[in-house]
């Protein structure tokens, strides 16, 4: 979807947009269900980028201790209580410029992989760049998705991270989809970015093809340390309008409420969740940071008369005609 048309439902009067939203919705999530994600840190800190946002760069003084992998074995506890307290995707990251096959932390997650996989939950990584090769290892060593954010759009980009490109992001993604995995991609609102920023960034989304799987909108938790240590709030008006438009935009993907829900209210979830939003972050703990318990998120969904929704392993990405090798037009950006 185009940029112009994106700019154009955005600003349309706030219900007029939650009702094109919803119609949408419901049309392609006609059951009231949330997929309830768990997010595990299973390497933190010391990372060599220099990503503005993150308190696991090694180049800001944020305080953050630094961990090493974590063992298969501390992995696997984690995974079961996921699964017992209702996850159906276990979603696990660590804090590399990226992964090469052929290396001992490779193999060792490859390893982990396998095992959480065998839980029968969704499996989703965040290991940074890879290659095709990597890309492929993961696939058959079970993970059914990849999380790679684009975070904002292609022009501010630089002004968040300088130690990779937009491309090269644009490139791992390119890698993960061509090894059959499914894309988990989306962005971060509150990086001094401007609401046409958020909008060329959902035009990027939309023009992956095939889809994003799931699309998680973040709100920036300012880490003490980092260069947006002292950033804004932001309205959560503005949240609930960009995730109405991304359900508009890629209607079959998951829309991920992600980072940031521990600062909104019941009322203010529930907006998201009426404007799209079907998957949340689930636990006490994301990967550095606070997330709502898991007694205040099965509380509210209760009171919204929502469900959790059922692990799927044999996930398709959302696909937009049917023939990947048709590339529309504006996506010549995700050839390596």
């Amino acid at each position: 979807m185009k940029y112009a048309e994106l700019e154009k439902i955005y600003h349309q009067p706030f219900f007029d947009l939650l009702k094109q939203a919803r119609n949408i919705h419901e049309t392609y999530w006609p059951e009231d269900e949330v997929q309830l994600c768990t997010l595990l840190s299973i390497k933190t800190g010391g990372c060599s980028e220099d990503c503005s946002y993150c308190s696991q760069s090694a180049r800001h003084d944020s305080g953050l201790q630094t961990e090493r992998l974590m063992s298969c074995e501390s992995v696997m506890e984690r995974a079961r209580a996921a699964r017992e307290n209702g996850s159906t995707r276990f979603c696990m990251g660590a804090a590399w410029k990226g992964v090469r096959s052929g290396t001992k932390r490779f193999d060792e997650v490859l390893g982990i992989v396998r095992d959480v996989s065998a839980l029968g939950m969704e499996v989703c990584v965040t290991l940074g760049e890879l290659g095709p090769d990597e890309a492929v290892a993961l696939k058959d060593a079970g993970v059914t998705a990849y999380n790679h954010n684009i975070d904002t759009s292609p022009d501010h980009y630089p002004n968040i991270v300088t130690t990779h490109t937009f491309q090269d992001r644009l490139n791992t993604i390119r890698n993960v989809q061509d090894a059959g995995m499914s894309v988990c991609c989306g962005g971060i609102v509150g990086l001094g970015e401007d609401v046409s920023d958020r909008l060329k960034m959902l035009e990027v989304l939309s023009e992956f093809n095939p889809h994003p799987e799931s699309v998680p909108i973040n709100s920036l938790m300012p880490m003490p340390g980092t260069p947006l240590a002292d950033s804004p709030p932001v309205d959560v008006f503005d949240v609930v309008r960009l995730i109405a438009v991304a359900r508009i935009a890629i209607p079959k993907a998951k829309v991920r409420l992600s980072a940031g829900r521990k600062s909104l209210s019941d009322e203010g979830q529930a907006l998201c969740f009426f404007a799209g939003a079907n998957s949340i972050f689930y636990g006490d703990k994301l990967l550095t940071g606070g997330n709502p318990s898991v007694q205040r998120d099965l509380a509210l969904m209760e009171k919204l008369g929502l469900v959790p929704q059922q692990p799927d392993r044999s996930l398709q990405a959302p696909h937009p005609d049917g023939d990947r090798e048709r590339m529309p037009q504006g996506c010549a950006v995700l050839k390596p």
